[in-house]
């Protein structure tokens, strides 16, 4: 089975789990995982010269970090939805197993 296959996730505590294909599982802390959002409003995208403009991103503690629901997308991505309201972001399999690792 390909080791990027997504088998199970849920919310524990303050942490994400995570169960892959190849049997491993990856425990991601809540806030940490928050703070790598790769959407373009949390890292920003390039401009028509290709300069990065990185926006300045401000979290509530109360709220940012509390997973409300995660969705999976596709075949390849997590889409978590976060208490403040924040959606955007969707994390590849890959990204999420280099942050787990």
């Amino acid at each position: 089975m390909n080791p990027l296959t997504l088998q199970n996730a849920v919310v524990i505590g303050s942490e994400l789990a995570l169960a892959w294909g190849d049997s491993s599982e990856s425990y991601l802390q809540l806030e940490p995982l928050r703070r790598e959002c790769p959407c373009a409003a949390c890292k920003g995208e390039p401009d028509v010269t290709g300069k990065v403009l990185v926006p300045k991103v401000t979290h509530d503690p109360t709220r940012s970090y509390r997973l409300m629901k995660f969705e999976v997308v596709g075949g390849y991505a997590l889409q978590p939805f976060w208490a403040d309201g924040h959606s955007s972001g969707i994390y590849s399999f890959d990204l999420l197993r280099r942050l787990g690792a």
